[in-house]
């Protein structure tokens, strides 16, 4: 794989993570239904990957980010941007993980309006694929982040391509390809002279004035 083509995947990427953690977390990751007694009826909410897992949402706009970042800086710069992406791909796969390992249940009933129906019995049920997703999105985002931290030093940018080189056709001071190079001025006939002085006698100056007497 050639610098550029690893440029664009670790681009490509970068930017795919944070459009796949903001899907997520526009989601609804969970479901929580509370049984009140008799006659009440029962109720239920619905609570978001954004709401219950906030970095979710963070982590996928820092990734769109440093996608564009990627392509703007150079060196150094693209290496420190590259560390960041994978260090935000990390929170965002703790954030999915944490989610299906059971703390889920527990952040959804403190966080919905119906978890607290005095006598209710509640239930939550968890959608586990958008969590999942969001792992993935993480997993993609340390990638991508490694890929630059490893690689990224030496990678071309993506601007130099439209750079024209200095002395190249069209630059200014640039003499046009197959033109001949400028030569001594042309003499001056007597004949045109003689127009000349014609021509200022008919606008009322002496000609023998511009001819230096």
């Amino acid at each position: 794989m050639t610098a550029r083509r690893e440029l664009v995947a670790a681009v490509a990427g970068t930017a795919a993570a944070g459009a796949l953690a903001l899907s997520a977390a526009g989601q609804v990751w969970a479901r929580v239904t509370a049984v009140r007694p008799p006659p009440l009826p029962p109720v239920s909410d619905s609570v978001t990957g954004g709401q219950v897992a906030p970095l979710t949402t963070a982590t996928g706009l820092l990734l769109l980010a440093a996608a564009v970042a990627l392509v703007a800086v150079r060196g150094a710069g693209r290496v420190a941007v590259g560390l960041l992406a994978a260090v935000a791909g990390g929170v965002l796969v703790w954030s999915g993980l944490r989610s299906l390992t059971g703390r889920l249940g527990a952040d959804v009933a403190a966080l919905s309006s119906v978890g607290g129906s005095p006598g209710a019995v509640v239930t939550t049920s968890v959608r586990a694929a958008w969590p999942v997703l969001a792992v993935v999105a993480g997993l993609l985002g340390v990638a991508a982040g490694l890929l630059t931290v490893l690689r990224g030093r030496g990678w071309p940018g993506m601007g130099r391509r439209y750079e024209r080189p200095a002395g190249a056709p069209g630059t200014a001071g640039a003499a046009p390809a197959g033109a001949a190079p400028p030569g001594p001025p042309a003499a001056v006939s007597d004949e045109d002279r003689a127009v000349a002085a014609w021509r200022a006698l008919d606008r009322g100056e002496d000609p023998t004035e511009a001819d230096g007497g």
